[in-house]
């Protein structure tokens, strides 16, 4: 089977888990800038650059992978958030692009490849995050009209690490954190022109990202509105992650859940940030709160994203354990014709 087949089919027995915070993970090592530098001599500081250790330090990508494996994980997101050559230009690092993103991938790969001999299928997602640009809005308030990158560049910027992460091993594209519908667009761009250059399938996920409690990203879109505005990707999944904790998120992932044809997958915050910018909130309280999206049908794909651990993996992995995942909608061709007609229930 295709790992598209493969995740459909183990999406339709039971609550998937995606792994936790890679970010916060990292911290906790307190890394030196010895240790993300390596021998590479770049001309700026790389602390901070969790992207380059899969090139400086693999074996800290490699053991968080596994913690999350073992925690119960079904999914691992390369540590790739950042690993485009507008990230990277900040750190000097743009030319090393395409190595990041192919051994982060390669990484996981391995790693996720280990855990399923015992028979159950591990996958990768490689996580593409949203860049620190914006094609929806002008960064100078004297001029609208102002866009400090382009259609083009962002799809070429997209297209550069999705190729690179393909090559690596990665079964799935998961562009997350989506703050700006239209960026999600290049990215979605970006991975039709490397399935046409490839000639094969490379699936999508899609993850919003809230800013306000409205429930719409910095572009002004409601889940709804994007859901309607990504629907013709034919997405794996889509869902929302980081924006808030569980319980801020808990009227966006039910309207979500009754409109979108294809999986469910949310992986929020472990609580609000505290005054220090800490996140407090304890495994099992995530779980409880996410375990109500999953008794109430609407979810496929669970995690976690800012300040999440492997602890709070595996309590969200106990708590989906025997429930039902969502019953993904099916859509007659009619339907899928008329564009945003509701869709019907599979007999």
């Amino acid at each position: 089977m295709t790992p598209r087949e493969q995740f459909l089919a183990q999406a339709a027995e039971r609550i998937l888990i995606i792994d936790g915070a890679f970010g916060t993970e990292i911290q906790q090592r307190g890394l030196t800038e010895a240790d993300y530098a390596g021998s590479l001599g770049l001309a700026k500081d790389q602390k901070g650059n969790n992207d380059i250790l899969a090139i400086t330090r693999p074996d800290v990508p490699e053991a968080i992978h596994r913690a999350y494996f073992q925690a119960g994980a079904d999914i691992a997101e390369t540590n790739t958030f950042s690993a485009n050559r507008i990230s990277q230009a900040d750190y000097a690092a743009e030319h090393l692009v395409r190595e990041i993103n192919v051994e982060s991938a390669r990484l996981a790969r391995r790693v996720a490849d280990e855990f399923a001999q015992d028979g159950r299928p591990r996958f990768v997602a490689g996580a593409i995050g949203p860049t620190n640009k914006t094609l929806s809005l002008s960064p100078d308030v004297n001029d609208p009209g102002f866009r400090e990158i382009d259609w083009d560049e962002l799809v070429d910027v997209y297209r550069q690490q999705v190729a690179a992460l393909v090559e690596g091993g990665a079964d799935f594209i998961l562009i997350e954190t989506v703050f700006d519908t239209l960026n999600a667009k290049a990215g979605i761009m970006a991975v039709r022109q490397v399935e046409r250059e490839l000639g094969r399938d490379v699936p999508i996920m899609l993850s919003m990202t809230l800013t306000d409690l409205s429930g719409r990203n910095l572009s002004g879109h409601t889940v709804e509105a994007f859901w309607y505005a990504v629907r013709h990707a034919r997405p794996l999944t889509i869902g929302l992650n980081c924006s808030f904790g569980a319980t801020q998120l808990r009227p966006h992932v039910r309207a979500l859940s009754a409109i979108a044809d294809a999986a469910i997958m949310v992986y929020p915050n472990a609580g609000l940030p505290n005054e220090l910018g800490q996140y407090d909130e304890l495994p099992e309280e995530t779980a409880a709160l996410v375990k109500e999206w999953a008794a109430a049908g609407q979810v496929n794909v669970l995690g976690g994203c800012c300040g999440s651990t492997p602890a709070h993996i595996a309590a969200i992995a106990r708590a989906a354990k025997d429930l039902t995942p969502r019953a993904i909608p099916q859509l007659d061709a009619a339907t899928r014709l008329a564009g945003l007609e509701p869709f019907v229930m599979a007999a």
